[in-house]
């Protein structure tokens, strides 16, 4: 579809998708054809929020608290990729895309394709069309597939790999989009999405825990039930959101190193060989909270994780594996305030992550209380007076006293943020096996689809066009009526209806196989091949939408909304 078609103009009404200036939204291409398998299995690590300086952060703690002078990781280093994403929109504002969140980048690095932030495995259009996966691709092709993570199992880094939401706060459709892949197993948190509002869930519809086990998964709900997990097909479940940071586990939650030895064993005990996604996805979350305890144990959490999957492709020979990031988070610097130094021997004296602390400083009511959960649950028992009242007054951002806490406590440890978001730097990249040789050196993120691709000899495009061939996710609204309306120039050109506009009639013309409908702009009246029609019309910031059955009618196809997933069903 052509991004920069002309704009309508009808008394200052645009009837067309108005790109903003300047902006090439199409999506960079995955490689078109397969190739001779290099790798019957392969394993990905995605370290969430893990720049270079996390992954330095994480060292040093070795190095200088434990006497280990490296990371797991440190083995096996190859390059670097770039992170940046597609011009798109942010809360209504365009934005450059130059800082990525973890949709974009996820489906950089799982599809081979850029888009907008937000954007889970689908084009950056107003009516988008899937892009598929490696784990996808890999399902399609015969192979074993699974999803590990400790954040929630429906959060955007493993749900680019198994799932197509035109937003990734959409958590429900992307659980629902689980059920139906065909990926075997499927281990973090984010119970919540599988159960009902009435089970303390955020569904709205069923539970479907039931609707996999049917399907035949086991369930497993703690570190005990993942051990004894046996069969070809499991769901884990180890938290109703994300899985409790490592600071604050108890012996019930499973480490990410248990989760990948236990989702290699059973990926590994088939015939056709596995593609897996890892994610350490609580990096992320302690670094934009800038809780710096636990960013460094979360990184050493990944690392264990990367050993076990180390150890599982060097045993088996026939194994690629790449690691690497999506973004860095927070703006980490390790040294502040023109200090040529960091209080390195204080970094492990933070008995809990700022987490469970916060939800006490928000509780507490005196400048004692304060002072007495700051004391017990650190090094710190000169807390000023100074620290106190802004710890009670909160950092200014929304994470209040939680932020003003970690804010101290970085200061006194010589650790600076920049911020509580994400950052544009490059993110490290490592690898083992025959995937190596075709990531080293300076690489995009949507590199790592290809490589992931080219050695697991997958054709990415072959499972993007049936995919497309399905669903496309368009931009809607729902009128006061509660009905879906839909963008009538983006979906008529995604559906090849011709339409023209006719300023002597002030008339919109909708020409499809069946027939055609005109819409007068003034009146917002339709009538179908000349006689009167009952399709609600609306125009809204200079766009005109109409309703599926007015695109049904054209075709003469009986396509259906899926209202969960917010997509047209074009089969």
């Amino acid at each position: 579809m052509n991004k920069f078609a002309k704009l309508i103009v009808i008394s200052g009404l645009t009837l067309a998708l108005i790109p903003a200036a300047g902006v090439n939204f199409t999506a960079v291409a995955a490689e078109a054809s397969a190739t001779a398998p290099a790798s019957k299995n392969l394993i990905v690590l995605i370290g969430d929020g893990m720049g270079p300086a996390q992954v330095t952060a994480g060292r040093n703690y070795l190095k200088y608290i434990k006497g280990t002078d490296h990371l797991e990781l440190d083995k096996y280093y190859v390059g670097q990729a770039t992170t940046f994403a597609d011009r798109g929109e942010d809360g209504g504002v365009i934005v450059s895309g130059i800082v990525t969140d973890s949709a974009s980048a996820g489906t950089a690095f799982a599809t081979g394709n850029k888009t907008y932030n937000a954007g889970i495995s689908v084009s950056n259009e107003d009516i988008s069309v899937p892009y598929a996966s490696v784990i996808e691709a890999a399902e399609k092709a015969g192979k074993a597939t699974g999803l590990v993570t400790t954040a929630r199992i429906t959060h955007a880094t493993p749900a680019v790999y198994g799932s197509h939401v035109r937003s990734r706060d959409n958590e429900s459709a992307i659980a629902s989009q689980y059920l139906d892949s065909g990926i075997d197993v499927l281990f973090g948190g984010g119970k919540q999405f599988f159960v009902t509002k009435d089970e303390k869930g955020k569904r709205a519809d069923k539970n479907i825990i039931g609707d996999f086990e049917a399907k035949g998964y086991k369930v497993a709900y703690d570190a005990a039930a993942l051990n004894g997990l046996t069969g070809s097909k499991a769901l884990g479940l180890f938290n109703s959101s994300h899985v409790d940071y490592t600071l604050d586990r108890t012996s019930s939650v499973p480490s990410l190193a248990a989760m990948t030895s236990k989702a290699l064993d059973i990926l590994s005990a088939g015939d056709n060989g596995f593609a897996i996604m890892i994610e350490g996805g609580r990096i992320d979350h302690a670094s934009h909270a800038n809780d710096y305890p636990s960013t460094i144990q979360e990184v050493l959490d990944f690392d264990a994780a990367v050993k076990v999957a180390m150890e599982f492709a060097k045993a088996d020979g026939n194994t690629s594996v790449v690691i690497t990031a999506d973004h860095e988070t927070g703006g980490l610097s390790l040294a502040r305030d023109n200090i040529y130094e960091m209080n390195y021997d204080l970094w492990d004296k933070q008995k809990k992550s700022s987490e469970i602390l916060g939800i006490a400083l928000k509780a507490a009511t005196t400048a004692a209380e304060i002072n007495k959960i700051v004391t017990d649950n650190t090094w710190i028992t000169d807390l000023t007076n100074e620290e106190i009242s802004y710890i009670m007054a909160g950092d200014g951002s929304s994470y209040g006293r939680e932020g003003a806490f970690n804010a101290v406590v970085s200061k006194r440890l010589l650790i600076g943020w920049s911020g509580h978001g994400h950052s544009g730097v490059d993110v490290g990249v490592w690898a083992y096996g025959p995937i190596a040789d075709i990531v080293t050196g300076q690489v995009d993120n949507t590199d790592i689809a290809k490589a992931s691709a080219k050695v697991l000899g997958l054709d990415l495009d072959a499972a993007s066009k049936e995919l497309q061939a399905a669903n496309i996710y368009p931009k809607f609204k729902i009128n006061r009526s509660n009905e879906v309306l839909y963008p009538a120039k983006a979906l008529s050109d995604k559906l090849g209806i011709t339409s023209s506009y006719d300023e002597a009639t002030r008339s919109v013309t909708l020409s499809g196989a069946s027939g055609s409908l005109v819409v007068n702009v003034d009146s917002k009246t339709a009538q179908w091949n000349g006689a009167a029609s009952a399709f609600t019309t609306d125009i809204d910031n200079g766009k005109l939408y109409l309703p599926l059955a007015a695109f049904n009618q054209l075709t003469g196809k009986a396509m259906t909304w899926d209202s969960l997933s917010e997509r047209i069903n074009l089969q």
